[in-house]
């Protein structure tokens, strides 16, 4: 499958198995419907695209596999509706004529870097939370405003990814040439420094953190209108 590495294949079985497990077929479709407008989204945005690996699957479905397999379905559709409205924000926000802007600073930022945000993106990505909700309260006969609650919540972990992105996730320089990535890796043949946030928390981390906003504010969205 172009749209996967062969780990990547491997995690997404086992996410979506644990969904079925957890949820059944209603739970698989929502599912489905997550992991391929997002990779069309992402096939229009960027031509290839790349694979998604095994981390990045795990990153933005493994606490829907787990909430799944809890069978607590109001988390898993939190969990979904943020990890798809932060895709669709990105994709989506590529095509922006303006250049986005930091969260936390409202600089301007270069196109793709963690942390930014444009108007049509995130415009995009509360399409994207509003769709997994509706889809999910639909299959699970959930009300308009548990529909409404799981869309806030997906929209909360949009938020919450582009904040930790623009504020604790790791950024690196160059020595040599000034290039600043998200990875701890060589450039130049030299080791770069970490100029900004945790070492440890790379944009996986940031996403994974997101899905778990998502879930738990969905959830509590969710007993509070029982």
């Amino acid at each position: 499958m172009r749209w996967l590495s062969g780990g990547g294949v491997i995690a997404a079985v086992a996410v979506g198995a644990a969904v079925t497990a957890g949820l059944g077929w209603r739970g698989l479709v929502a599912l489905f419907a997550f992991f391929l407008s997002s990779s069309l989204l992402t096939q229009a945005s960027r031509g290839s695209g790349g694979r998604r690996t095994v981390r990045q699957v795990l990153a933005n479905g493994g606490v829907a596999a787990l909430t799944a397999g809890l069978g607590y379905w109001p988390a898993t559709a939190g969990a979904l509706a943020a990890a798809t409205a932060d895709t669709w924000a990105t994709e989506i926000g590529s095509f922006s004529p303006r250049p986005p802007r930091s969260i936390a600073t409202g600089a301007p930022v270069s196109a793709g870097a963690s942390g930014g945000i444009t108007l049509l993106g995130t415009a995009g990505g509360i399409l994207g939370a509003i769709g997994i909700a509706a889809l999910m309260a639909w299959l699970f006969r959930g009300s308009v405003m548990r529909a409404a609650a799981i869309a806030l919540a997906g929209v909360a972990g949009m938020l919450a990814d582009s904040w930790l992105g623009a504020t604790v996730q790791g950024l690196f320089e160059c020595p040599a040439c000034g290039a600043q990535v998200e990875r701890g890796d060589m450039l130049c043949h030299e080791p770069v420094r970490r100029i900004r946030g945790w070492t440890w928390l790379d944009n996986n981390g940031v996403n994974l953190a997101a899905t778990v906003v998502g879930a738990f504010l969905a959830a509590a969205g969710w007993q509070l209108l029982r």
